[in-house]
């Protein structure tokens, strides 16, 4: 042991008077021991010299020992806080700093200073001023040392966790701050008293021991504390509690995450199914969206209990731990709840509905509920808030949390309207877009071909698929329509725009086409006729060629039909003969009996109302078995964009495809082409010809001479009989001697007789004059005028159609016999 006056010159020298010094020699062993030590350790001298220093610390820091030293060899010294072991067993921490104590010439020795509970006046600042400074300030205040224990702290860091500071002394950061992820922040502050850097404005959240359900938001500053020669002592550190600040952040983040991601389609479920996603995770734990049956129909939403006392509502969205279990592509299931429980209660009131833990009472409407927790943790908190929009109540919204997270409050209940009130806007936006869809839907399809009229002259079959939710209903049409002479028209349009406006003018437009081709006019006149009706239409109602451009604003204006596009083709089944013309729409394709797909090379019209050149019309002739299909631009698009070379090719490979029935191969095309949801709707028209037998049509040159009526009459009369028709003779004859007996008369040039005998017994005088016989009501005094008006008594049907060389007067009977 060391003499009292080496002690006195050592603790002059290190100026500790507060201090239990020691002397150590360079193996750790203890060499001199003063009276200050033993009243702090309570081992007399002849105990306590001879000692290792680790002898002296409890199993912990004993280990310790050699790193300390080798630390005090390489830097000069050392300071930190160890665990001592009294002579009677009981740890007590000290504060213990090393220093050289090499005299010169002499043995390696090293001066130990201890004191208890860190008071040693080593460091830069003492725990008195530290307590007179900072110990009642409202920020959680700690000195940890190069060990990251706990030196000091202040009462107000025991809100976050750990209790009073004299419970953290010589603790680890990790032992009172577990709800703070203590291995990132003791990153922090080794990289602290690495660098000398000070961090400032760290944050973390995570959850402490004094509110294990309540996540809580805290920002740390670290900064280096370094001894009078510049080594590291420790680290000064605070502790913010910005919880309200980041819930702040949090809320907002979700609100504009709602914003960007909800709403994004005029589709009910999936507008609903976007919320429930939203909401989870960041806001609960599971999601369960309810509406009333009549909000997904597009009607107006009202609430009366079903059978057995339960008010039914459809589940449209729902996410929980299991995923999302309702989808915009499936039937949303149909939930009860009880009448009087707390969901049918908000639908009734408009207000929301808490509970922290959903109790007992709650037995009757639970099951409907995801599952979040379970018996061995205890029952979830719920939040109930309806789904309100412009005054109407259209479902309610469930929110559920884990029974270890933290439970609704007030805060989370207004948070929850507002996001729910946004959603609703979105989901009462879809509603009412579903009734108007609806409607236009309605609309459209009551104004299109029911059924397409039986006819011999082709087998024809036809698809139509509206365009998506987004887009809304187009104005795609197709139509079929029985000519004269066994011919047929086939038609296909399309208007732009959509909606009702859309729906209604392609009513107007396929309307006023049938009118037209009632005249039995050339394809390229009936267009014509057409463009001249919906530029007149338009100007009528103010609207003008330039509302091509504007497509559906054109609709929105009443001129929706400027801009439309049409193709219109007349097939012949006598001789194969396809007439064809189109306005600003695409030509239609031809699959030849081999299966060669080709594309009529067609003049292209301007749309109709748009003005332009003439329409032109060609003119080919088909195979029987070809099959000629008529299509809307749809039909080529891919998505929202149109190229006619791909979008062709496309089409080809598609009609190459063989298919049992026609009917089977038109929806065949339509699946292959087009989306479930197409951007645009798409209408497709496939008719295969069919060619009426040389022995079904007979025809005869006429002199024009009276006396060739009588021949005329025998020669029809004989035809009959040949194709059993005899039946028919008395009227046909009276038909062919009035129709043959005016063109002579009246008309110039060759007269042909022409009978054909299809699904109707048709009559047809072709001569040279240029006027069209008109149907005269005679006086009972008038010898003449009666002729047309007894081919119109004993016809279903007759009229006239001019062409090239003159004009045909025609007249149809049904072969059953005479209508009268």
């Amino acid at each position: 042991m060391g003499t009292q006056d080496e002690d006195g010159a050592a603790r002059r020298r290190f100026d500790v008077a507060d201090a239990a010094p020691l002397l150590l020699d360079g193996r750790g062993v203890v060499t001199s021991w003063t009276r200050d030590a033993e009243r702090l350790l309570g081992y007399p001298a002849a105990e306590a010299v001879g000692k290792d220093l680790a002898g002296l610390l409890a199993h912990g820091d004993a280990a310790r020992v050699p790193d300390v030293l080798e630390q005090c060899r390489r830097d000069g010294g050392w300071a930190g806080l160890l665990s001592a072991r009294r002579r009677d067993g009981q740890p007590i921490p000290v504060m213990a700093r090393i220093t050289s104590a090499d005299e010169p010439g002499g043995p390696s020795r090293w001066l130990v200073l201890l004191n208890e509970r860190g008071d040693a006046p080593g460091w830069a600042m003492s725990r008195t001023v530290l307590e007179q400074m900072v110990g009642d300030s409202p920020i959680g205040i700690a000195v940890v040392d190069t060990d990251l224990r706990f030196v000091w702290s202040n009462a107000a860091l025991a809100r976050f966790g750990g209790g009073p500071p004299e419970r953290r002394l010589g603790l680890r950061f990790a032992d009172v701050q577990p709800g703070l992820d203590a291995e990132a922040v003791e990153v922090q502050m080794r990289h602290v008293l690495e660098s000398g850097e000070t961090v400032v404005g760290y944050e973390h959240v995570g959850r402490v021991r004094a509110a294990p359900h309540r996540e809580t938001a805290h920002m740390l500053t670290f900064t280096r504390l370094d001894d009078d020669h510049g080594h590291p002592m420790g680290v000064y550190y605070t502790v913010v509690d910005i919880t309200d600040r980041h819930r702040a952040r949090q809320r907002l983040a979700l609100l504009d995450r709602a914003g960007r991601r909800i709403g994004r389609s005029l589709d009910i479920a999936r507008t609903a199914q976007e919320l429930a996603d939203v909401a989870v995770s960041g806001f609960a734990d599971a999601v369960t969206v309810d509406l009333l049956e009549a909000v997904l129909r597009g009607a107006e939403p009202t609430t009366e209990p079903a059978q057995g006392g339960a008010v039914a509502l459809r589940r449209v969205g729902q996410q929980s731990p299991r995923g999302p279990e309702a989808t915009a592509d499936t039937d949303p299931p149909v939930v009860a709840y009880p009448v009087g429980s707390p969901p049918v209660s908000c639908l009734a009131t408009g207000r929301p509905w808490r509970a922290e833990r959903l109790g007992p009472d709650a037995e009757d409407w639970r099951p409907v509920l995801p599952v979040v927790g379970g018996e061995h943790v205890g029952p979830p908190s719920v939040l109930v808030v309806p789904v309100r929009a412009r005054g109407a109540t259209l479902g309610v919204t469930t929110f559920l949390r884990h029974p270890t997270q933290e439970p609704f409050d007030e805060d989370d209940v207004v948070l929850a309207e507002d996001l729910v009130s946004r959603a609703a806007v979105c989901v009462d936006n879809a509603r009412r877009y579903t009734r108007e869809r609806d409607a236009a839907l309605v609309l459209q399809r009551s104004l299109l071909p029911h059924r397409l009229p039986e006819q011999g002259a082709v087998e024809v079959a036809a698809c139509y698929r509206p365009a998506d939710v987004l887009t809304g209903v187009g104005g795609d049409w197709y139509d079929l329509i029985p000519l004269s002479g066994a011919r047929v028209a086939l038609v296909v349009g399309e208007v732009p725009g959509h909606g009702i406006d859309a729906a209604a003018a392609m009513g107007q437009l396929r309307t006023a086409v049938r009118t037209l081709a009632a005249l039995d006019l050339p394809p390229e006149e009936v267009l014509a006729h057409l463009d001249d009706l919906v530029a007149r239409t338009a100007r009528e109602e103010g609207a003008g060629p330039e509302a091509v451009v504007g497509g559906a604003g054109a609709a929105a204006e009443g001129a929706a039909a400027v801009g439309s596009g049409c193709v219109y083709v007349v097939y012949d089944p006598v001789d194969g003969r396809c007439t064809m013309a189109t306005a600003g729409h695409p030509a239609p394709a031809v699959v030849l009996p081999d299966g060669t797909v080709s594309f009529v090379d067609l003049p292209q019209g301007p749309p109709l109302g748009a003005g332009g050149p003439p329409f032109e019309s060609a003119v080919l002739r088909l195979l029987p078995d070809s099959t000629i299909a008529l299509h809307t631009d749809g039909l080529l698009a891919r998505g929202e964009e149109w190229a006619l070379d791909t979008g062709r090719e496309r089409l080809r490979r598609a009609l190459e495809r063989q298919a049992s029935t026609l009917d089977l191969r038109c929806r065949g095309v339509i699946d292959v082409l087009v989306p479930d949801r197409p951007h645009d709707d798409v209408a497709l028209l496939m008719a295969r010809t069919r060619r009426l037998s040389p022995d079904r049509v007979a025809d005869w040159e006429l002199p024009a001479d009276p006396a060739a009526v009588a021949e005329a009459r025998k020669a029809a009369s004989r035809r009959l009989a040949d194709w059993g028709l005899a039946e028919l003779s008395f009227t046909t004859e009276l038909v062919v001697s009035e129709l043959v007996t005016n063109a002579i008369r009246y008309a110039t040039g060759p007269i042909r007789l022409r009978l054909i005998h299809e699904r109707a017994l048709v009559c047809e005088v072709h001569d040279g004059g240029a006027t069209a016989p008109h149907l005269r009501h005679p006086r009972a005094t008038d010898e003449g005028g009666r002729g047309l008006l007894l081919v119109s008594q004993v016809s279903r049907r007759w009229g006239t159609r001019f062409v090239p060389d003159g004009k045909i007067i025609w007249a149809e009977q049904s072969l059953t016999g005479p209508e009268v």
